[in-house]
């Protein structure tokens, strides 16, 4: 074993140890006792395991081409996380999405619940519940001090969740987590008592957002341009011109719209709008799926039919990638959402939908592409094979290594790739994944310009708002005139742009640099480029920044 790949294992078993509830995610085992620090401590400390290993890695020479890209992969990640920390954002990331408030609760989504260590894990962690928030609300209140604190309307809906979370008429989480699991009655006591505590801690946070944390909160949303450069960049795993690409997402968004109009008329008739595409498709009874489960059970079919189909012809698909589970989240936030498999793959991957309250009828031809963007040959192609590649990619790459433009960019052109493949012939399915398309689009076009406040072009091809500045409510009317999602789902979305600035394009803006890389192979090999050959060899390198991936790329 190189150098690089010696440093790379010792960071995955120290950042096991400093972020438990991560090594749950990841499914590193040994850990799932035990919560961590979210003290300001905990988060030096392993800014601290950052800062060392960059500096190791500076001073070792790769030994191999393939230790080479590791490197690369690794002083590229490296160096945005702990610039974020230094920049004081990743104390204080408290958003709709992503928070150490979400990592704690979702930790219990991914544990398992069988067996009596299993559920004393869950009994532990539920047991260290208020501790862990008493200690990340002191990181939140000394990051305000220190001036980085997130809006005040952001800060707000995050209480909102906690108060659904906690709500014996919503979702009740904790107790409906316990009334899960069997146990004897002394464990069954102590999870009761533990869900009690976690419950209540949970909507003393909320309460903690709203009296203490929002009054400190920014009145303004937008991030500004120094905030968005950096998470931009972190996002993607490249530098992009964010003018540039604002002006593409406007471009991007009208092809895909004057594309939806002619499948329209496929489906409805010469001169049809695409609104009527969409009531005649949401009309049609063999589209529609009444109850969770029954729409549960559509996605499995579909994702596994996906995996038996495109293995030994279009991909080759390890033995261990070919499960995935398809999942109802325990939450109804409308979040739709893949986890990787642990490293034994004791754990499969799993597709989850968190289906929002009231919500019981469901559209197919809108969800075909989603199950290929979240299964195969989406995340879970790319996830999943990455950890089985032991043989070419080190622990690091294969366990922490997450980009969310290569990752999400990847299943983004996925859907794309099925439209090649033939698979999305029935032009329900193709308007559904060119709707999807068209929704990513108008997210680049919204996320860059509320959080730079730009001007809305006066020439855009939409005739919005020409020449005004973007604020969040032309960011909520531009969605709803592009985006055919129901507005509890866009609502949630806007929000989510609004607290995690630089993310939402990652998936748009990372399917560009993709399409864009696949062309640069087609032209280095000509007529020796072959797709299946380009797919094996870009997968192989792991999930990496998009410049490094091209660097890399540029090599084979």
């Amino acid at each position: 074993m190189g150098r690089i790949n010696e440093l790379a294992d010792r960071y995955v078993d120290e950042w096991a140890r400093l972020n438990p509830v991560g090594a749950t995610f990841v499914g590193v085992g040994g850990h799932d006792d035990q919560l961590g620090d979210l003290s300001p401590d905990g988060f030096a400390a392993q800014a601290e395991l950052t800062r060392r290993t960059l500096t190791a890695l500076d001073a070792s020479e790769p030994d191999t081409e393939a230790e080479r890209t590791a490197r690369e992969a690794m002083q590229e990640r490296l160096g945005l996380e702990l610039a974020r920390y230094e920049a004081g954002e990743t104390a204080s990331e408290l958003n709709v999405i992503a928070s150490g408030l979400h990592e704690l609760r979702q930790v219990f989504d991914l544990m398992p619940t069988e067996g009596t260590e299993a559920v004393g894990n869950i009994a532990a962690r539920l047991g260290q519940f208020a501790g862990a928030l008493d200690a990340y609300k002191t990181t939140l209140r000394t990051a305000a001090g220190a001036g980085h604190v997130s809006s005040r309307a952001q800060i707000v809906e995050v209480a909102k969740q906690c108060d659904i979370w906690t709500d014996p008429d919503g979702d009740n989480f904790f107790h409906s987590l316990v009334e899960r699991l069997s146990a004897d009655p002394a464990l069954a006591a102590e999870l009761r008592r533990g869900a009690a505590a976690a419950t209540a801690a949970t909507a003393e946070f909320g309460h903690f957002l709203r009296d203490e944390l929002a009054p400190l909160g920014r009145a303004r949303q937008a991030a500004g341009r120094d905030r968005y450069e950096l998470a931009s960049q972190y996002f993607l795993g490249a530098r992009v011109d964010l003018e540039e690409t604002y002006a593409w997402g406007f471009e991007e968004l009208a092809r895909l719209e004057a594309e939806m109009r002619a499948v329209a008329a496929e489906i409805v008739g010469p001169g049809a709008t695409i609104d009527a595409a969409v009531t005649a498709l949401d009309a049609d009874p063999a589209r529609r799926i009444q109850g969770k489960e029954a729409f549960q059970d559509w996605m499995q079919a579909l994702a596994d039919k996906a995996i038996a189909e495109l293995h030994g012809t279009h991909f080759d698909i390890p033995e261990q990638v070919r499960r995935i589970e398809c999942c109802l989240a325990p939450t109804s936030d409308g979040g739709i959402y893949y986890t990787g498999p642990s490293e034994d793959f004791s754990r499969p991957g799993r597709m989850w939908w968190a289906v929002p309250q009231g919500i019981t009828e469901f559209s197919t031809w809108r969800e075909v592409t989603t199950v290929f963007h979240e299964g195969v040959p989406g995340h879970h192609l790319q996830v999943a094979q990455t950890q089985v590649r032991a043989d070419l990619l080190n622990r690091w790459q294969r366990l922490l290594c997450w980009t969310s433009g290569h990752g999400e960019g990847w299943a983004l052109y996925s859907e794309r790739l099925m439209d090649e493949l033939g698979y999305l012939a029935d032009p329900g399915d193709k308007l559904g994944m060119l709707d999807g398309q068209a929704f990513r689009a108008a997210r680049v076009i919204v996320d860059i310009g509320m959080h730079l406040e730009l001007e809305i072009p006066r020439d855009n091809p939409f005739g919005f708002h020409p020449g005004e500045r973007w604020n969040p409510e032309l960011g909520w009317e531009f969605m709803r005139a592009h985006c055919r999602v129901p507005d509890e789902n866009l609502r949630f979305e806007l929000n989510r742009y609004l607290g995690w600035p630089g993310q939402a394009p990652s998936y748009k803006v990372g399917e560009r640099i993709w399409l864009q890389a696949r062309a640069e192979a087609q032209a280095r090999k000509g007529a020796d480029f072959d797709l299946k050959e380009f797919h094996r060899a870009a997968l192989d390198l792991g999930s990496i920044g998009l410049d490094p991936l091209r660097a890399a790329l540029a090599r084979i």
